[in-house]
């Protein structure tokens, strides 16, 4: 990998992270190592199908494991519990606890959410006038993600809550906020002023308003509510444990981020690429027409060429850049490279979505790629994999097709 400083490194990273891995493959392969200073040094980043195939596949038997203090970078936004940062029993325990209500019929209670709430937003858009489908999309998931784990449809905590997230998310992808999770030393408080000291007031006015509906919906519980924290406070483990305050608060807030920029990020580039390519939107446009005024969920779901537009947009700008780290427990021979044990591997999920040999001309949108081939996992993977593979994918790809 690249031999300059781990400063230099870690502000390419911070500041163009596509850039630097494009010139690292181009450079280094397939395999190459990255220095991010201190706590990452020497990532092994990897793009090669079979290796990641390797990875994912043995990420909790004898070869790698994937330990949650490697995320801890996100610990002060979601907390020391949340399923992100957890290992081992404990990732497992809260991972079941979580899965239910991303499964079957309850996917039809989120289709009404996510229908009802795209048509309102959608009519605040003025047909002839300009519009920032950003600031649209970002409207739509944010009350998708508020009604559909929270259950909250309006009244001044709903309003206050979504303000204040909103603003913390929006802070918190600018290259400051980032470099401020890289650079221990920039998370200082100065007197109350610093732009830390800043975002964590804000977080600590969302907690408070997290944790007041939580003791509300404990003092009066209400057996018929289907959203998502509702059937949280339920759900017991195999001892009949349920989560705690703190658990449920770390798990929502991780709902929260991970279910709300990421959508609204993949729903403005699918729009972008639409209105760019004209031929593309009235191929889809032609398929969405035959289904009718008023379609079936089922059958928007099963529509090939929308599915293939929306895989097509996770394949070109996936949101997650990177799998979730993985360690080498011991020495590991991958796609040829000897790897050490205790080495930390990253699946660069950005760069095997741009391998030329799987996608040819892969800077262009191309949505019959997926309609001409099946990928596997371990070259379309835009929810990760393995043991860490996303929890909410088939919320995502619902909101994704049915906006």
């Amino acid at each position: 990998g690249p031999q300059t400083p781990a400063f230099i490194q870690l502000m390419r990273w911070i500041f163009s992270p596509m850039s630097l891995m494009e010139e690292c493959v181009r450079r280094y392969g397939d395999i190459y190592t990255l220095n991010l200073g201190k706590n990452n040094s020497n990532l092994v980043f990897v793009s090669n199908p079979q290796a990641l195939q390797q990875i994912l596949t043995q990420d909790t038997r004898a070869d790698f494991h994937a330990p949650g203090d490697l995320n801890s970078l996100f610990k002060s936004l979601l907390g020391d519990n949340s399923v992100i940062c957890l290992s081992g029993a404990q990732h497992q325990r809260q991972r079941q606890l979580m899965m239910p209500p991303f499964h079957g019929d309850r996917m039809r209670t989120y289709s009404q959410v996510i229908n009802q709430v795209t048509t309102e937003t959608l009519a605040q858009v003025q047909i002839g006038q300009t519009f920032d489908v950003r600031t649209t999309t970002q409207a739509i998931t944010l009350r998708v993600i508020m009604q559909a784990v929270f259950g909250l449809y309006q009244g001044d905590r709903a309003e206050k809550l979504a303000q204040l997230l909103s603003e913390l998310l929006d802070r918190g992808s600018s290259p400051l906020s980032v470099s401020m999770l890289f650079i221990p030393i920039l998370q200082q408080e100065w007197g109350g002023i610093g732009p830390w000291a800043i975002q964590m007031r804000r977080q600590g006015a969302v907690d408070a308003l997290i944790y007041a509906e939580i003791q509300e919906r404990r003092q009066h519980p209400d057996p018929s509510r289907t959203d998502i924290l509702s059937l949280l406070m339920a759900a017991q483990d195999e001892a009949g444990e349920s989560m705690t305050d703190v658990e449920l608060r770390d798990e929502l807030m991780t709902l929260l981020v991970a279910g709300h920029e990421t959508t609204a990020t993949a729903l403005a580039w699918a729009l972008y690429w639409l209105h760019k390519l004209p031929a593309v939107r009235a191929k889809l446009l032609a398929e969405l027409d035959l289904l009718g005024a008023d379609p079936d969920v089922n059958a928007v779901m099963k529509s090939p060429y929308l599915d293939a537009v929306c895989n097509e947009t996770l394949r070109i700008y996936p949101v997650a850049m990177l799998i979730f780290p993985r360690v080498s427990l011991k020495s590991v021979n991958l796609a040829g490279r000897e790897i050490p044990p205790e080495t930390v591997v990253m699946g660069s999920i950005y760069s095997t979505h741009h391998r030329e040999d799987l996608y040819p001309q892969p800077n262009e949108f191309k949505p019959e790629r997926f309609l001409d081939q099946q990928f596997s996992p371990f070259e379309f993977l835009p929810f990760g994999g393995g043991a860490r593979r996303c929890i909410g994918s088939a919320f995502a790809m619902l909101e994704l097709k049915l906006v």
